[in-house]
């Protein structure tokens, strides 16, 4: 246990036994950490997707940055592929039940993110005005 800069006391959020121990957070954070994964997730939370839905619904996501995503999210077994034997075969995608338990945490995000947006822009206000011309943005 220690004291925060605001004289919280604190815990460690993660604690993964040794200094050195691999508690696997590192690959976690790698998958769903990227730009896009989480967005992914988000919208198959809402039930099963079409690639193109999919696409329609992650703005600014290209053909090619989805087709990975939702590769390393099958890979991780976050997300399950089904192609149907149509012409042209039609794909779906849907969160496994891994997935879908990722999704209470992906909430709490971004009720923490909605939470705190203001303030976080405020203070980035603040310190661009106190820094101006640091390249950081």
């Amino acid at each position: 246990m220690s004291v925060g800069h605001s004289g919280v006391t604190t815990e460690p959020v993660v604690s993964c036994g040794g200094e050195h121990e691999d508690c696997g957070i590192r690959e976690v954070l790698d998958r769903i950490g990227d730009k896009w994964s989480v967005l992914v997730i988000v919208e198959l939370a809402q039930g099963v997707r079409r690639f193109r839905q999919l696409q329609r619904a992650v703005p600014g996501i290209s053909q090619r940055m989805l087709t990975l995503t939702v590769r390393r999210l099958e890979r991780d077994g976050l997300v399950s592929r089904t192609v149907h034997a149509t012409v042209p075969p039609q794909v779906e995608y849907e969160l496994t039940p891994t997935g879908h338990s990722l999704t209470h945490l992906v909430r709490a995000l971004a009720d923490w993110s909605a939470e705190h947006r203001e303030g976080i822009a405020a203070s980035r206000r603040a310190w661009d005005a106190a820094n101006p011309g640091s390249g950081v943005h």
